[in-house]
């Protein structure tokens, strides 16, 4: 206790907050998060705060207590917590007018997460609106109090559980009534700061409307919603209280659209009036635009999309007259018409909603009803799309605009085939038609065909041919802009054109000059010259030396490797289609223009490495990659595959980058890749290749612990497992990895720092179950390996545990007794199940209660399920009694966790399961109770 003291904590607080000393400041920052930790902090906060010497002491210690009750609640004993509860409501009382909000907030928090977490504390709500509302310096801090303390029911911090969950949602039920009279009796008083009490408490009530616990029909009619359609309706409201109006009517709305899900007949002439009120908003909407007020604006335009997500299924309704909420869409498409694109971009998730479920529902009649909105609506985005007429060169990426554009790209896509994509693309045409037609508005439309363009008929006549011509046409005084835009338009219509091979070469010809360019508009050429190459590949045969020729020149053209890797995937489709003496020919030239620059930095580089630079080695070997990758011509087994000797050549290159970058994760990432790749496409035929790439792998990996090696582990057993020859020497590499791979998983937080490890060494022996399982299941590596596992189930990142899991369902496989295959090892996987499924069931279960996410628990049922298969109810039924006994019946604040009841129900549903399915349906209702 010497340690911390009220004043030492204080001179901490001052070195952090006033000091000029960096160092002194990170030292004493760092002592305050270790005092924080303390137990001792909890009564030094609450000292702090009764001294109140200073804002930032003050703060400190507000924060300090709600993140000892959020995260350390359990340091203390149950007979301490109503001392801290009194101190705390104490400390709401002394809060007057002057005093900072962020401490304000800090304590509320605190006293909600006190009442959500204390059992003993059976009716907080009374208790502090009996011991606060008399007082009125006290009614804002209740106010915060009330607005959090529903916010924080399902904090992942607080962990609270199903059944107190259930609970405190009883306790709010009960007091919802006298919640709502409190908050309407505090818009009477006249001896409060108006604004600031308005503001409170339409904040708290909007934070109590999202619990579902005020009845709808007192939702709707009463003085906080009118206040609030009061506000909106009124120009001169202020801005914070303007949003606070907003928030409480979206979350009246959001009210209705879970209410929408019962489909209550009686709600319908309440959820009329409120469908009402808010179309009478529209004139407040016009103002704030005619005021140029962007906020108000934006308001405007999420009440209006939230209507709308209120109403969804009653426009969707099949009926002969529509809907009236069909006025809704209206309301939505005026804001998505404002000249700000920002205000557009909010609407953008219903419109995403809309067509998903007409797409869903596949109804002809159904989605023509919507069709003159999308129509608006497309045009509205033609409009957004447009750039400034003065605007010079090209949109930079990573702008704003730039990004809103490539979100209009998605959603004219997903809405199109509700107006139909010819049918788009030929209105906009009618604007490239239109007599003097601004450069601006004619790349605008070209943006929009350019994102139905995939979807028009390849055996379109009428419009197509007419914007083809005029592209390859255009002349070079056309705006920038303009020209790389229509050529990203040409590669989108490589399926007409594949259609249509009597313009191909014109187009080829157009897009070689654009390559050639230095202006900018070269990536654009490089992207639609990829699509030629992906759809017309047959056709580009006999274009195959120009294409090499390309391939030779790529650094040449201005464009980034990202685009120079697409087109030469593009060009290694095509020689997929070559006779196999041309493709070994082509393939060699256009493999050897990447390791030749390869070979010359090996020979020059000082190890030094330029990232994304042709200095770097992975400028190249991405290049060698996407074409070892995407040439894969079809070549009987019997017969020499055309790459295996530029395969065996290029090793002892790859060889020498793996050695002399053993260092750089990236450069072996990618070197691994291009292995990866090369063994699948001769498969069987790298044999030549196995032993030394194996031997080096080894040797690299214990000392440098790069997980790709561990993958290409994998494919090398994915290939050769199966021939008999390859299995000893198979083996070996797998013990060889497992004692680095091991004692690096034993470090401090070793699982967690290394997700990839634990991923890749469990694909790998994943992979010699798959292909080899009887030698591996009878060696001595298996138990350590499952050992390994039983550790590695509570790592939470989704791949790594997905392939924990796998390992253990492929091995749990080879036990079931419906396994012909390699039936000698079921006895050994039986021994296996009985003498560690007690650990296994107990490690999952704890993995699924307190770190895997919900989403990952899917598996975990997997695993469960397949361990009935290989051992008895009888047995199974005491592992799980054991893992259940494990877990904790009661919570620190006192209250239940879970029944017996229910750990009984739980056992007893996977006990009598017989799918994976009702074992995770059961897992999630489970972990639910301790979350």
């Amino acid at each position: 206790m010497d340690t911390y003291s009220v004043d030492v904590v204080y001179q901490a607080i001052s070195a952090l907050f006033q000091g000029n000393n960096p160092k002194e400041q990170e030292k004493a920052n760092k002592w305050l998060q270790e005092f924080q930790k303390s137990i001792y902090s909890w009564t030094i906060a609450d000292e702090l705060l009764h001294q109140k010497r200073d804002l930032h002491a003050n703060y400190f210690a507000a924060q300090t207590m709600r993140n000892k009750i959020q995260n350390s609640f359990s340091e203390l004993p149950p007979h301490t917590h109503e001392s801290l509860r009194d101190s705390l409501i104490t400390h709401i009382g002394q809060i007057d007018a002057q005093t900072d909000i962020v401490i304000v907030t800090q304590l509320s928090l605190a006293v909600a997460d006190l009442a959500l977490l204390m059992a003993s504390w059976q009716e907080p709500i009374n208790d502090l609106l009996t011991t606060l509302a008399p007082h009125p310096a006290a009614i804002w801090p209740l106010l915060e109090v009330l607005k959090v303390l529903p916010e924080e029911i399902d904090s992942r911090y607080l962990r609270l559980g199903a059944n107190r969950r259930e609970e405190v949602h009883k306790q709010l039920d009960a007091s919802a009534e006298c919640v709502l009279k409190f908050l309407c009796m505090c818009l009477q008083r006249d001896d409060l700061d108006q604004q600031r009490v308005w503001n409170a408490a339409l904040r708290t009530y909007s934070a109590w409307m999202v619990i579902h616990v005020f009845p709808f029909s007192h939702i709707c009619n009463n003085t906080l919603t009118q206040l609030a359609f009061r506000l909106l309706n009124q120009p001169e409201t202020a801005g914070k209280l303007h949003d606070n109006a907003t928030e409480c009517v979206c979350a009246l709305l959001s009210c209705m659209t879970t209410r929408h899900d019962r489909d209550n007949a009686n709600d319908a002439p309440v959820e009329a009036q409120v469908f009402s009120a808010v179309c009478m908003l529209e004139t407040p909407y016009h103002l704030s635009v005619a005021h140029e007020d962007t906020d108000k604006t934006i308001n405007f335009c999420r009440i209006f999309t939230s209507l709308c997500d209120a109403f969804f299924y009653k426009m969707l309704s099949d009926q002969q007259t529509p809907h009236y909420s069909m006025k809704g869409l209206d309301l939505v498409l005026l804001c998505v018409g404002h000249f700000d694109y920002e205000v557009a971009e909010i609407t953008f998730h219903l419109w995403y909603k809309l067509s998903e479920d007409l797409f869903q529902r596949y109804d002809d009649k159904l989605t023509a009803k919507f069709r003159p909105h999308i129509e608006r609506l497309i045009s509205a985005l033609y409009r957004h799309s447009q750039m400034e007429s003065d605007h010079e060169g090209l949109i930079e990426e990573n702008n704003n605009f730039y990004d809103f554009r490539r979100k209009v790209s998605d959603l004219i896509k997903d809405v199109a085939f509700i107006v139909g994509s010819g049918a788009c693309f030929k209105q906009m045409f009618m604007i490239l038609q239109a007599p003097e037609t601004t450069w601006e508005s004619t790349e605008a439309a070209l943006f929009v065909m350019l994102n139905v363009a995939k979807n028009i008929l390849p055996d379109e006549n009428d419009v197509i041919p007419k914007v083809v011509e005029a592209i390859l046409n255009m002349s070079e005084q056309t705006h920038i802009a303009v020209r790389y835009t229509a050529i990203l338009l040409i590669g989108e219509l490589c399926d007409w054109i594949e259609n249509h091979s009597e313009s191909l070469e014109a187009v080829l010809n157009f897009l070689l000059y654009a390559l050639q360019q230095k202006n900018g508009l070269a990536p654009a050429a490089a992207i639609a010259l990829t699509s030629i190459c992906t759809a017309c590949r047959h056709k580009m045969v006999c274009h195959i030396s120009g294409l090499v020729e390309i391939a030779r020149s790529l650094d040449s053209f201005q464009i980034n490797n990202d685009v120079a890797i697409g087109l030469l995937k593009g060009i290694s489709l095509i020689l997929t289609q070559l006779t196999r003496e041309q493709l070994q020919s082509a393939l060699r030239e256009i493999v050897g223009f990447q390791l030749q620059p390869l070979a010359q930095l090996l020979e020059s580089s000082t190890g030094s490495v330029q990232k994304g630079e042709r200095e770097d080695p992975v400028y190249w070997i991405d290049r060698a990659c996407a074409i070892i990758r995407h040439t894969n011509p079809d070549v009987p087994d019997n017969v020499e595959h055309p790459t295996v000797a530029i395969l065996n050549d290029a090793w002892p290159l790859i060889s020498q980058v793996m050695n002399k970058f053993q260092n750089d994760l990236r450069i072996m990432e990618r070197t691994c890749r291009l292995i990866r790749y090369g063994i699948r496409m001769v498969r069987k035929q790298a044999m030549q290749l196995v032993e030394p790439l194996i031997k080096q792998m080894v040797v690299l990996y214990a000392v440098q612990h790069h997980s790709c090696f561990l993958y290409v582990g994998s494919i090398l057993v994915d290939e050769f497992a199966k021939s008999s020859e390859c299995i000893t020497g198979l083996l070996e590499m797998l013990q060889a990895f497992i004692e680095p791979t091991f004692g690096l998983l034993q470090m401090e937080n070793g699982l967690r720092n290394n997700p990839d490890t634990v991923d890749d060494f469990f694909r790998l022996a994943s992979r010699y179950l798959d292909c080899c399982p009887l030698q591996l299941i009878q060696s001595s590596l298996i138990t350590p390996i499952f050992q390994c596992a039983l550790i590695a189930c509570s790592l939470d990142h989704r791949e790594a545990n997905s392939s924990v899991m796998k390992f253990f369902i492929n091995l749990l496989i080879w036990g079931r007794t419906t396994h012909s295959r390699h039936a000698e090892c079921r006895p050994l996987v039986v021994d296996l199940a009985n003498q560690h499924g007690g650990a296994l069931v107990m490690n999952l279960i704890q993995a699924s209660v307190f770190q895997l996410h919900s989403y990952m628990l899917a598996d975990v049922a997997e695993v469960l399920n397949e361990l009935k298969q290989v051992v008895t109810n009888e047995q199974m039924q005491p592992f799980l009694a054991n893992a259940l006994e494990a877990l904790p019946k009661k919570n620190s604040g006192g209250y239940v966790t879970v029944t017996q009841q229910q750990l009984d129900e739980f056992s007893n549903t996977v006990l009598r399961a017989d799918t994976t399915k009702a074992i995770s349906q059961a897992l999630k209702t489970f972990t639910r109770l301790f979350r």
